[in-house]
């Protein structure tokens, strides 16, 4: 890999971590780390970075093999991210080798295509559900380093950074980053690709101060209404959160990337 290049094309493919939940806008959409780097490589590409984030919330392997990765193939960028298997692991019931297979799949799709791939372990919340999934997650992630190590892919070990486990990383749902969790995947992808560093993205957060009883009761209570619920039910039902969803930059009528320019800010001043 050439390490600090200049990427005029970037593809990303994957589910909800990826589409950049929970890194909210004051409009309501979603920012996230992957439209962060896209920021910063086009801060870099005279002309602009085309763009395509081609991921979708709720999205297994399988889904995502099947639906992104022909489109993020087509397309040819410099540069190709795909993370992808958590939401199927983290699943009651889960064979882990068909998920390891169906990565195996999309990989092989896409590495080909593209100048530089960049695949991910990806950061789990500390708590009771990490260790209950714990087994499942090493399998998948020793198998994400094999499939790098094969196709001379980049891996970005946001598993094994302890401040991403922060539960203070993590947004009101539990499941997705927040803000500031986005932000430094964004800047761990940027040095994985050879740049120099803006912070130190391992860095920890400050002692913690644990929030008194009656804080804690209302805070679970609220996430098990607005958040755990809404997801049991949808287990029980077949429902998933990316139903009838497609990428921000995916044509559905044509089942191709749809990029966008990300200009420089110099370039748009």
């Amino acid at each position: 890999m050439q390490m600090n290049a200049t990427y005029t094309s970037f593809v990303a493919v994957g589910d909800s971590f990826t589409e950049g939940m929970s890194d909210r806008l004051p409009d309501g959409s979603y920012r996230g780390w992957a439209d962060l780097l896209a920021a910063r490589l086009a801060a870099r590409t005279p002309g602009g970075l085309r763009y395509a984030n081609l991921a979708v919330r709720g999205k297994l392997i399988g889904q995502i093999a099947d639906e992104q990765a022909p489109a993020a193939a087509a397309m040819g960028a410099d540069l190709a991210t795909l993370v992808g298997g958590l939401n199927d692991v983290l699943r009651p019931k889960c064979d882990v080798d068909l998920v390891c297979a169906r990565l195996a799949e999309a990989v092989e799709r896409i590495a080909p295509s593209c100048g530089q791939l960049v695949l991910m372990r990806s950061p789990g919340r500390h708590g009771p559900v990490l260790e209950r999934f714990r087994p499942r997650m090493e399998h998948l992630f020793g198998f994400v380093d094999e499939l790098a190590e094969k196709h001379g892919a980049l891996v970005v070990d946001l598993f094994g950074a302890e401040v991403l486990g922060d539960p203070r990383m993590w947004a009101e749902d539990r499941l997705h980053l927040n803000a500031e969790g986005h932000r430094r995947v964004a800047e761990a992808v940027w040095q994985a690709l050879g740049h120099e560093p803006e912070l130190d993205w391992r860095a920890p957060l400050p002692p913690f101060v644990r929030p008194p009883w009656t804080a804690r009761r209302t805070s679970d209570a609220r996430f098990a209404r607005e958040h755990l619920l809404p997801w049991i039910g949808r287990r029980l039902t077949g429902r998933s959160s990316g139903d009838g969803r497609v990428g921000a930059h995916f044509d559905a009528a044509t089942g191709r990337a749809r990029p966008v320019v990300v200009n420089s800010p110099s370039a748009q001043g």
